[in-house]
């Protein structure tokens, strides 16, 4: 339980500063960028995702399926904007994918030991 309330507070805590920091325009811009076609309605979208899907996921509700929904949107956050920085986020690197693929493995075990079926 302290790994679920703890990965969907993290989701939260991305969402809200995106929308208060007023930075949903600037990331559609940036994924305008990168080729597609509404950026900023796709942040808007991933937003509202993790907005529900961080509260759902606190309450232990369809756990599974925002798990799965959630390392899709992280899945492409590696492809489109991490990967290109290397591994590392911290001390040896900037932007690197190590933090997003914790994010992943900890979805894993949090939809492995949701026993709902």
């Amino acid at each position: 339980m302290l790994l679920r309330l703890s990965v969907a507070f993290i989701f939260l805590a991305h969402a809200i500063i995106r929308v208060t920091g007023g930075t949903v325009v600037r990331f559609g811009e940036y994924l305008n960028n990168k080729g597609f076609v509404y950026g900023t309605p796709l942040v808007w979208g991933v937003t509202v995702y993790e907005v529900l899907g961080g509260v759902l996921l606190a309450f232990g509700i369809f756990t599974k399926w925002l798990s799965a929904g959630f390392i899709g949107i992280i899945t492409l956050g590696i492809v489109i904007i991490h990967l290109e920085n290397g591994w590392f986020v911290g001390e040896h690197g900037a932007g690197g994918c190590e933090y997003s693929f914790l994010l992943i493995i900890a979805l894993m075990v949090i939809a492995a030991a949701d026993k709902k079926k």
